[in-house]
């Protein structure tokens, strides 16, 4: 028998929260509430959650903080919910390591369907084998596998939210080819965020700091245009 995927959901809003819970049982999700940071943290441990729905005005830790403090020991996909829908407030949220950005009121069908998304994207790296399989991209001291969500740098994995390294693939597997912001937003956020480039430069300065210019190839700048993974 399967199991079925769990989802941690922490709001301070109980309502809300079981109202959220309905949706993905209904959906043969197993979910688990918890109404503040702390609290949060805590459950994280024991539960081990497949993804987090994180709201982001909590009492006591707020959801930024719970998001940073999740990302320095795991890389389980993180959906931030907030009524706040500036583009400052998206570009902290994706800074801080989320995987997608959902502003309240929003509709139950639109929550599950972006639910499904990260986690089809997210597929934890299997242990074993040295050669890639599936759909992967090679360079000198660099191996990006979208089948297994994977990043070899230098030899070492390199942990890395979902976006991060589809972005990085999508570049990847396009040598030399430049690529608008637009471009991008819309091969790997879709229709939701166009106009919001500002989340590809976000991304792009996350990838960089992980993965460094090799002699071989670099994420390059195109000033004015975009990207381009340049080869050389």
């Amino acid at each position: 028998m399967v199991s079925k995927q769990k989802i941690l959901i922490v709001d301070d809003d109980n309502n809300i929260a079981e109202l959220i819970s309905l949706y993905l049982t209904k959906e043969c999700y197993d979910t688990r509430i918890v109404n503040d940071g702390e609290e949060a943290l805590k459950t994280f441990d024991s539960y081990q959650p497949n993804l987090i729905l994180l709201d982001l005005m909590l009492p006591g830790i707020d959801g930024y903080q719970v998001c940073r403090e999740l990302r320095q020991k795991s890389n389980v996909p993180i959906i931030m919910l907030s009524a706040k829908g500036e583009v400052f407030d998206k570009v902290l949220g994706l800074e801080l390591g989320a995987d997608d950005y959902i502003i309240k009121p929003f509709d139950s069908k639109e929550l599950v369907a972006r639910v499904k998304a990260v986690l089809r994207r997210f597929q934890p790296q299997p242990a074993g084998g040295d050669k890639p399989a599936g759909k992967y991209v090679e360079y000198p001291d660099l191996v990006i596998n979208l089948t297994n969500y994977s990043v070899l740098y230098q030899g070492q994995s390199v942990d890395m939210p979902p976006k991060e390294l589809e972005l990085l693939y999508f570049l990847a597997a396009s040598p030399n080819q430049v690529f608008t912001r637009e471009q991008l937003l819309d091969h790997i956020w879709g229709y939701e965020y166009i106009g919001d480039t500002r989340t590809v430069d976000v991304h792009i300065k996350r990838l960089r700091e992980k993965i460094k210019d090799h002699k071989s190839w670099a994420i390059s700048t195109v000033w004015g245009i975009g990207y381009k993974f340049e080869v050389k």
